[in-house]
């Protein structure tokens, strides 16, 4: 049923006249065209006080004016992520007004603003911002040359992970915007730690990293894990090896040691795990991992999964995600080098 119109005081004076005129009700209904009730308590409400001005009443007051709408708005954009009450507060604050939270949610949702979980991105400071911009440019042409880089990267993978999601107030096509994004940090939790790599047509290993990483052991990694799965590879020699700016990455005798078995370093922008498709299988083993009946109870049952769960990935999942590079340097573009949906 739709809602009534509160009737304006010249359509009230237009009733009352035709009463006194000598119409009937009935009457006045269909010169009118106003329900039947709207025409009884007009006139009722004349004959009792005289008046054809509508009472004052209390209830929920009309709609905020236009300027409301506009300080509510700039309100909410000072911090996505503040509660429902808290903006309520501050905005009465600014304007030296009572509003209800429920005005204020009504008038945000008719203005296309929602609360939605806040999609997690690390945060990219300016400088790594005009970086990612400026590597994007140079390889926005790129086609087969994906084809031929080596993706590398460490994760940590915990037996329980910690799902709460944070709240901002966005409107659906700002799903990705800066201001909505809730940046990552790293975490201190105890887990397993990895270390992984593969090509577009072929997975590499996955290993244990114990302890903390320096450069010795990354190394150590480099020689008894990469080496081999780099010698596998037909070609071999047509392939550059990405790793990102980790200080243990780009030590002295890293580099040195990389010079020494000809391996050629990928150039890559920091802060960009949005550009690196291992994150994503990383994300595919984390879900197959959370699938696995039964759940691991230890770290021990917990790596062991893992390994199974690793060598199990199709070939199909990787080359899409070596042929969504083309894609994600497109979306840094189209951001102007902040984080992107992937």
């Amino acid at each position: 049923m739709s809602q009534r119109r509160e009737l304006t005081e010249f359509e009230r004076g237009e009733i009352i006249g035709l009463w006194k005129g000598g119409h009937s009700e009935r009457n006045i209904g269909e010169i009118l065209g106003h329900p039947k009730s709207t025409i009884h308590d007009t006139i009722t409400r004349y004959k009792n006080s005289g008046q054809i001005t509508a009472s004052s009443r209390s209830g929920r007051p009309l709609k905020l004016t236009e300027r409301n709408v506009r300080q509510l708005v700039r309100t909410l954009k000072e911090d996505r992520q503040q509660s429902l009450e808290e903006m309520t507060k501050k905005f009465s604050e600014s304007l030296s007004i009572s509003v209800s939270s429920n005005t204020i949610k009504r008038t945000l949702h008719s203005e296309g603003f929602f609360g939605r979980a806040g999609k997690r991105k690390p945060f990219v400071s300016e400088a790594n911002r005009k970086k990612r911009l400026e590597w994007c440019r140079e390889r926005r042409d790129w086609d087969d040359e994906w084809n031929f880089i080596i993706w590398s990267d460490e994760s940590r993978f915990m037996i329980f992970q910690n799902d709460a999601h944070h709240w901002v107030w966005r409107k659906p096509h700002e799903k990705y915007d800066v201001d909505c994004l809730i940046p990552t940090v790293k975490s201190g939790n105890q887990g397993v730690m990895v270390w992984g790599c593969f090509a577009k047509d072929k997975i590499g290993p996955l290993i244990q990293v114990s302890g903390s990483i320096n450069a010795s052991v990354y190394m150590g990694i480099l020689e008894n894990t990469f080496l081999p799965f780099y010698n596998s590879l037909e070609n071999n020699s047509q392939y550059i090896f990405q790793d990102d700016n980790a200080p243990v990455h780009r030590a002295r005798t890293v580099k040195q040691w990389k010079e020494d078995n000809s391996i050629i370093d990928f150039p890559w922008p920091a802060q960009s795990p949005d550009l690196n498709p291992i994150e994503h299988l990383w994300d595919v083993l984390e879900r197959r991992v959370r699938e696995h009946k039964p759940h691991p109870k230890n770290i021990e049952e917990l790596m062991v999964i893992l390994e199974e769960e690793w060598n199990k990935i199709e070939p199909e999942i990787l080359t899409n995600l070596v042929e969504s590079l083309p894609r994600r340097v497109q979306a840094v573009l189209d951001s102007h080098g902040n984080p992107t949906r992937y």
